[in-house]
């Protein structure tokens, strides 16, 4: 069970705006965590805190191919991401990085500083604030076993240790 604070973006999104382009010199996490959404809301990694998530309009993660964009969302402790859709490479970007991101339909209702509960299994997200209960698509298995493991690299080791 996932629980935070929402932190409402627009459409379309892309991931110069999660991570601009001019801190694409590193690959640190950390570095990259220090400018998550710098461009959207340059207050925003001041005032979030791990476990939040980020709440957006259609499109989320548009543009470029960059594994930057959901690495420096994840390392800025956001806990799943929660848009009606998202650009297709960064969706599978996030799911290698072990970011949940869930495409729920009625996104755009949540506002900024909604308490939020989401069960990644059940695909529910339960507004608190609101008193409204959302549905979104659960992962298939194994995705599941893909954000659990903490992404594809992590799995790949788990798997390696096994077999």
């Amino acid at each position: 069970m996932l629980v935070g604070k929402a932190w409402k973006f627009g459409t379309d999104i892309n991931t110069d705006e999660i991570i601009p382009a001019r801190y694409l010199n590193t690959a640190d996490p950390a570095e990259l965590a220090a400018h998550c959404m710098e461009d959207a809301d340059p207050n925003f990694v001041k005032v979030v805190k791990r476990g939040d998530l980020i709440v957006a309009g259609k499109n989320f993660g548009c543009g470029s191919s960059r594994e930057h964009a959901p690495i420096a969302i994840k390392a800025a402790g956001i806990s799943c991401v929660i848009a009606p859709s998202f650009a297709r490479i960064f969706y599978r970007n996030a799911i290698n990085i072990g970011l949940p991101i869930l495409e729920c339909p009625q996104a755009d209702e949540i506002q900024t500083g909604d308490e939020l509960e989401v069960d990644l299994d059940a695909g529910t997200i339960r507004n608190k604030t609101q008193n409204k209960e959302y549905r979104a698509a659960a992962f298939p298995p194994f995705m599941k076993e893909l954000i659990s493991a903490g992404g594809l690299i992590n799995y790949v080791k788990e798997v390696a240790k096994v077999g």
